[in-house]
């Protein structure tokens, strides 16, 4: 495969740019937007009341919540049907919630995307046999590496009696990935001259930067296109290992409106190296597509020239 071209794994304009980061609960941690539809989960979500739909392309992790004392108590029940000897309790959690028979407790849980540690939002598949998603992102042995990315429409805040008292963003999501960073690294072509060491190292840390942008909940367009492009595009990162190569330092990564915007909306994502001896800067910079749900590139990776 060629560096520069997308991949799979297994799976408003203004400028973002990358920050230093900063396991806290708050609740309420991204107010609802304007203009959202009335229904997440259905069909004519997207375009009500004649507003723009909000799309959500965001990196984090899911996590389960038990709705009400009711809902945990009858999960606690059917775990002590279920044969868990021997089993840690995320084991048994993931064993009890994999039976067939158990399966209507997924439907009544809550399943809450958490972003650095904030809960941001609630997940509801818009189809209901996207259920199992859900299901695959609950491992049995988690790991800190572990990442979900949810791609759907950003819909109303929650009420209170939805999920014991969270209330945050509802989410429709049309498709989870649930992997490793492993197994993301793994998956991009390596350029030639660089060391699989120093690539996973050079990898690792763009993703970082990408993953701790401040506020970065994957509901605007710049940040949407970052997040895609952490997932699927891996000429972002051969660019920035080869500029480690040169001794160049990654100083900025920014988002800004094209000028080839019309009836799409079109971003281009430019990353910025410093030299560390002479102070050099250059620029390259890609083209993203932003107007639908699912994001997709328009140019591939170039030199980019500042007008």
């Amino acid at each position: 495969m060629e560096a520069n071209q997308t991949t799979e794994v297994p799976p408003n304009s203004a400028s973002t740019q990358v920050m230093t980061p900063s396991e806290s609960r708050p609740r309420a941690a991204i107010s609802p937007q304007a203009g959202t539809a009335p229904c997440p989960t259905c069909g004519a979500a997207a375009g009500a009341n004649g507003a723009d739909p909000s799309y959500v392309y965001a990196l984090g992790r899911i996590e389960v919540r038990f709705p009400s004392p009711a809902v945990e108590k009858e999960f606690a029940q059917a775990t002590g049907r279920a044969k868990t000897n021997s089993q840690t309790d995320r084991e048994a959690f993931h064993a009890v919630l994999s039976e067939r028979e158990n399966r209507y407790l997924v439907r009544h849980l809550c399943w809450v995307l958490t972003i650095q540690g904030l809960e941001t939002y609630l997940l509801q598949p818009r189809d209901p046999t996207d259920i199992d998603l859900l299901l695959g992102a609950i491992r049995p042995a988690p790991s800190v590496l572990d990442i979900d990315a949810v791609i759907g429409l950003r819909g109303p805040t929650a009420p209170p009696e939805m999920c014991n008292g969270l209330m945050v963003p509802i989410v429709a999501f049309d498709q989870i990935y649930s992997f490793d960073r492993g197994t993301l690294i793994g998956a991009i072509p390596r350029p030639e001259k660089t060391s699989t060491k120093e690539f996973k190292a050079a990898a690792d840390e763009l993703f970082d930067r990408v993953m701790q942008l401040t506020d970065n909940a994957g509901a605007t367009d710049d940040h949407r296109a970052l997040n895609y492009l952490a997932m699927r595009y891996p000429a972002i990162y051969t660019t920035v290992a080869d500029a480690y190569g040169r001794n160049a330092s990654l100083t900025g990564v920014e988002v800004r409106p094209s000028a080839l915007s019309g009836t799409r909306k079109i971003v281009e994502v430019i990353f910025t190296f410093t030299n560390r001896n002479t102070d050099f800067t250059e620029k390259f910079f890609v083209r993203c597509d932003m107007t639908e749900e699912f994001p997709f590139l328009v140019t591939k990776m170039s030199p980019y020239y500042d007008r």
